[in-house]
Formats: structure tokens, C-alpha cells, sequence
């Protein structure tokens, strides 16, 4: 898949071997290097990725990475982080980041992190049009779209992916490594404690009260399930 790629990176030697990489895959790579040009670049020029360094002048990158997952739950980020600690991880993903990297970081693996996110993303644009419903929750396939009750929830490509396959077989309970498997592809270095972190999302956004969540459910020492009739 060839894809317009922003890549927002102050370290120039960085920007240069993240652009070598990606263009030796046949992507289209734009490099910005300050936050600023990030949001602006991101809203003109319409990428179908970015790879999101958060250190950045002017407006760092998790200001970026929300700015923009509150404009659009389509587009994949990839952060590149020098903060390597769980937090700092969870953090991002809670901003609505979709993967991370953590420096320093083989090219390689960018690229495979890449492709990971942009294959996701393509089969959910280009997949028939599926409408799983359980209960009034309603995910469109199609359309990448969630619904609870006819409201349309914004979510993003792993938040929904996770869904997804919750929603595909209701009452069954799915293990983390089982989602990683499912929703993730090959994306094999994805961390079980991330799915929690995704999951938390998808309960902010769709429950009336996360604390007391009427279709994700926990299934302790197991993993999650999606309830086949949330209670009234």
C-alpha cells in the first residue's frame, strides 16, 4: 500500500532516515519538524498516516495527538516517544494514539509498525458493509462508525478493531493475546497492558459510567467479553 505519510520529527537526522525508509516503500512522505506545521500539514494535506514525535517545538505531540483525534478518528498516529515508561505509553493512547515507538527504535520496526497500522486501516475502508448490533450498540464495519442508541461514537482504528471482534461473537470471552491476534494482525509487539489501555477508552466513550459498564465487560483472570444484552 502506497500512502501519504506525515512525519512530524525535529531531529533532522531522524526525519531523514524515518523519510529514506518509508520512501523505499513507495510511500508519498512529507516531514514537518514543529507542532505547529503538524496540525496544519495534517488538516491541508490530508495524510493517510502520521508518525508523531512527541518532543517537538511549539506544540508538543501529545497536543497534536489530541488536537487531532478530537477533528478526526480516522487517521492512524504512530508517536515516537524517548519516554520509555508505562505511563508515558498509556498516556499517548489515552490522547488517541493508535501505536508507539519508543527511542531508540530500529527503522525496520517503524516500518513494520507502519504497515501494520495503514493494512488495518485499508481493510477497514475497503471491507463489505457488516452492521453487527447488540443490544442498541451498533458496529458499522463499513463505515468504521460505532453507534449506542443511534449516537454515532468517534473511535479510533484499534479502539474500533477491538470492538470489532467483541462485537462479532457477544457473550464470548476473548483473551488479551486473542485480541492482540484479532484486531492487531501481525502487529506481534503490541503489549497485553495495551488492550487495557484501549479498552478503557472504548468504555469512556461508550458507557454512561465507565466504573459500571453495561457492554464491555471484565472477565477477571480471563480477559473482556461484550455483554449480549446490556441491562437496561
Amino acid at each position: 500500500m502506497n500512502a501519504r505519510v506525515l512525519v512530524a520529527e525535529d531531529d533532522p537526522k531522524q526525519a531523514h532516515l524515518i523519510r529514506l525508509y518509508l520512501e523505499r516503500e513507495g510511500h508519498h512522505v512529507l516531514v514537518v519538524a514543529d507542532g505547529r506545521s503538524a496540525l496544519e500539514q495534517s488538516r491541508n494535506r490530508r495524510p493517510q498516516l502520521l508518525v508523531l514525535d512527541v518532543m517537538l517545538p511549539v506544540i508538543d505531540g501529545l497536543d497534536v495527538c489530541r488536537i487531532l483525534r478530537a477533528e478526526s478518528a480516522e487517521l492512524p498516529i504512530l508517536l515516537l516517544t524517548a519516554r520509555a515508561t508505562e505511563d508515558d505509553m498509556l498516556l499517548g493512547l489515552d490522547l488517541g494514539a493508535d501505536d508507539y515507538l519508543t527511542k531508540p527504535y530500529s527503522p525496520r520496526e517503524l516500518v513494520a509498525r507502519v504497515r501494520a497500522l495503514l493494512r488495518r486501516a485499508g481493510a477497514l475502508a475497503a471491507g463489505d458493509r457488516t452492521v453487527l448490533t447488540v443490544g442498541d450498540l451498533e458496529v458499522d464495519e463499513g463505515r468504521f462508525e460505532a453507534r449506542v442508541g443511534g449516537r454515532p461514537v468517534r473511535l479510533t482504528a484499534k479502539e474500533f478493531g477491538i470492538l470489532q471482534v467483541l462485537a462479532a461473537e457477544p457473550g464470548r470471552v476473548f483473551t488479551r493475546a486473542e485480541i492482540i491476534d484479532k484486531a492487531f494482525g501481525f502487529d506481534h509487539y503490541v503489549l497485553e497492558r495495551t488492550v487495557d489501555a484501549h479498552v478503557m477508552n472504548l468504555r469512556r466513550k461508550l458507557e454512561r459510567d465507565p466504573a459500571t459498564p453495561r457492554y464491555v465487560e471484565t472477565v477477571f483472570g480471563r480477559g473482556y467479553r461484550l455483554v449480549e444484552w446490556p441491562a437496561s
